[in-house]
């Protein structure tokens, strides 16, 4: 599983000369989980990550290599939500260590692929909205007044997050990062975050259509750049 790591050693570049906060893991006490999607009204709420067309990023990446993603770890670059008093820009990165056994090869791999990422559509944190946008690719979090109150927080949210990764057996450890800095680079961000996307549905593309003339494929420079993604791609073929 060496399709990201690239994508993931340029993003982790980025925050190289910046200055983050190593959050707690397994911290004592939970959030609460409401089970279910739950609306938050403009008339509850505090302030919204990434609302007013501020960035507003959520992406996953994988990896198999223990030197990217030793443990669980949660990251914070910013201000915490207690902190925060208006709109503003937002990324969260889940940047998840994998078994490759369990992974799987050809359909089953990008099943899993897309599994993992459906992680954030099955949690419901309280007083945390998340409004995600597949099309546009954004994740907007509305955060509500109430939920502040009782003291909801970067290192809860995550602790939620880790939890709800864990419960896929092929997940080792998970790296997250939460950033609200107002002067991150967030457009070369989106960047890597839109090339990590884009490997997935190159993924996907090769195990439908093994067929396929590389030369007219709109997604060859991405299997031009991509460590391990030919190699998938004459994999599948060799598998017919």
């Amino acid at each position: 599983m060496r399709l990201y790591d690239e994508v993931i050693h340029e993003s982790l570049h980025l925050l190289e000369t910046q200055s983050g906060k190593k959050l707690r893991t397994k911290a004592a006490g939970s959030w609460k989980d409401i089970g279910k999607e739950s609306m938050i009204l403009r008339s509850e709420m505090a302030y919204e990550l990434g609302g007013d067309n501020l960035p507003a990023i959520g992406s996953q990446m994988l990896t198999a290599d223990a030197a990217l993603v030793s443990g669980d770890e949660i990251w914070l670059y910013g201000k915490d939500l207690p902190q925060i008093r208006k709109n503003t820009a937002f990324a969260r990165l889940a940047l998840v260590r994998v078994k490759e056994d369990i992974m799987g090869e050809g359909d089953a791999l990008y099943n899993q692929i897309r599994r993992l990422e459906y992680t954030k559509y099955h949690m419901y944190p309280e007083g945390y909205m998340m409004r995600i946008s597949a099309a546009s690719e954004r994740e907007m979090v509305r955060i509500g007044k109430d939920a502040l109150r009782k003291g909801l927080d970067f290192e809860k949210i995550g602790n939620m997050f880790l939890r709800a990764y864990h419960k896929n057996p092929a997940v080792e450890a998970v790296k997250l990062i939460f950033l609200t800095m107002e002067d991150f680079p967030y457009r070369e961000l989106e960047r890597q975050v839109k090339k990590a996307e884009q490997i997935t549905r190159a993924i996907d593309h090769i195990l439908k259509d093994i067929a396929m003339n590389c030369q007219s494929c709109s997604l060859k420079q991405i299997c031009d750049e991509v460590e391990g993604m030919r190699e998938l791609h004459f994999g599948a073929v060799q598998a017919q």
